[in-house]
C-alpha cells in the first residue's frame, strides 16, 4: 500500500487521525530515495523520519476541505456556465485546451471501458485595476474604479479515471513537492560547502606563492617578497574559510545534516505551501462585483507555493467526456513559416 491507497474520496475515511504503518513505510522510502539513497546508511534513518510523514500526510488530509466540487468541462456547456464563462473568453479555448491534453488522452487510452475521465485545470489568476463606467440605481457613474480578475495559462497537466484516482494523484505531487524542497535547500548547502572547500584550496595555493617571494614566476624575476600584511590577510581569510567548513559538519556528518533538512520541511509543510477556497462575485466583463450588483458566483481553490521563488495558481477539479476530448492539434506549417 503507498499513499495513494490512502488518499480516497470518501470522507468517512479522514475522520481518524490514524495513519496506515505500511503507508508510513512507503511514503517515508520515497523520500529517502528523491532525496538522497545514502540515507538509508544513518541506522535509525526510516524511525526518525516516520513522525514527519505523518506529520505531512495529516497536513494534506487538512487540505481536503480546500478542494472544489468536481465540475464539468466542456465547450457545450461554457454558455450556461458562469465560472467557465470566466475562465475562458470562448468555448473554442475550452476545445484548444482540451486538443492539447496529452495526459488526458493517455488516461482515456488507458482506460478504454471509461466515458469520463477527471483532471485538474490550473489557470494563473491575476487582478486589474481600471476605470470603467457602473450603474448605481438609475445613475450611470463613470470613472469608476474597478477590478478585472484574469485567468490565463491553462494547464491540465493532472488526469485520472476518476475523482477519487485523481484526489490521490494531487496527494503523491504534494509530497513530491516537499521532498523537492527539501532536496533544494540540501542542494544549496552542498553548492556552499563546494564553494567554501573551492575557495579554501585556493587561498591556501595563493598563500604558498607569496610565501615562495611573489606569486608564480615572481621569485624568477627579482620580484619582492609578498608584503607581511597581504600574507597576513590571506591567512586570515584561510582560518575564516576553515571555520565556516567546521561549522557545517565534516563529511561524515553531511547525511546527518542532510536527513534533519529533510524532516524539518515535512514537520513544517504549512511554511511551503497552502491551498484555500476562494470565491469571487464577477459581472460578464470579469468586472469583480459586490452582492448589491449583478453578477454571479464563481467558486475555485487557490495554491500558494512559497519561498525565494513563490508561485500562486488557481484550479477546479473538471470532469470530461470521453466525446468532448478533440482530436490532437496537428502542426500547421505554413503557420509556422510565419515565425521563421
Amino acid at each position: 500500500m503507498g499513499i495513494s491507497d490512502w488518499f480516497r474520496n470518501r470522507t468517512g475515511q479522514f475522520d481518524n487521525d490514524g495513519v496506515p504503518e505500511e503507508t508510513v513505510r512507503w511514503a517515508a522510502d520515497k523520500a529517502i530515495t528523491l532525496t538522497n539513497p545514502k540515507l538509508r546508511m544513518i541506522s535509525d534513518c526510516q524511525k526518525r523520519l516516520s513522525p514527519s510523514v505523518v506529520n505531512s500526510i495529516r497536513f494534506m488530509k487538512g487540505l481536503l476541505p480546500s478542494f472544489p466540487a468536481v465540475r464539468p468541462l466542456s465547450p457545450k456547456v461554457w454558455a450556461g456556465d458562469p465560472a467557465l464563462r470566466a475562465f475562458f473568453v470562448t468555448a473554442k479555448d475550452i476545445d484548444d485546451l482540451l486538443a492539447r491534453s496529452d495526459q488526458l488522452r493517455a488516461v482515456f487510452e488507458k482506460y478504454p471501458a471509461i466515458d469520463e475521465a477527471c483532471l485538474v485545470l490550473g489557470m494563473a489568476i491575476a487582478e486589474q485595476k481600471t476605470f470603467g463606467m457602473a450603474v448605481r440605481g438609475d445613475t450611470i457613474q463613470r470613472d469608476v474604479a474597478q477590478n478585472v480578475v484574469c485567468f490565463s495559462d491553462h494547464k491540465t497537466r493532472l488526469c485520472a479515471p476518476d475523482e477519487a484516482a485523481l484526489r490521490r494523484v494531487i496527494a503523491i505531487e504534494i509530497f513530491e513537492y516537499l521532498v523537492s524542497r527539501a532536496l533544494g535547500e540540501i542542494g544549496a548547502e552542498r553548492s556552499e560547502r563546494q564553494e567554501l572547500q573551492a575557495s579554501r584550496s585556493l587561498i591556501r595555493t595563493r598563500l604558498r606563492l607569496l610565501q615562495q617571494h611573489g606569486p608564480g614566476l615572481g621569485a624568477m624575476f627579482g620580484d619582492e617578497p609578498a608584503a607581511a600584511g597581504e600574507q597576513a590577510r590571506l591567512e586570515a581569510e584561510l582560518l575564516e574559510n576553515e571555520r565556516q567548513l567546521a561549522e557545517m559538519g565534516a563529511t561524515e556528518d553531511q547525511l546527518a545534516g542532510e536527513l534533519e533538512t529533510l524532516l524539518a520541511v515535512l514537520d513544517h509543510p504549512q511554511d511551503y505551501l497552502s491551498i484555500a477556497p476562494a470565491q469571487l462575485r464577477v459581472n460578464t466583463m470579469n468586472i469583480v462585483v459586490d452582492k448589491t450588483q449583478e453578477g454571479t458566483d464563481i467558486h475555485f481553490a487557490v495554491v500558494d507555493l512559497k519561498g525565494p521563488t513563490p508561485a500562486r495558481r488557481a484550479f477546479v477539479i473538471a470532469r470530461v467526456a470521453r466525446s468532448d476530448l478533440p482530436p490532437p492539434k496537428s502542426l500547421d506549417f505554413y503557420e509556422a513559416m510565419r515565425y521563421l
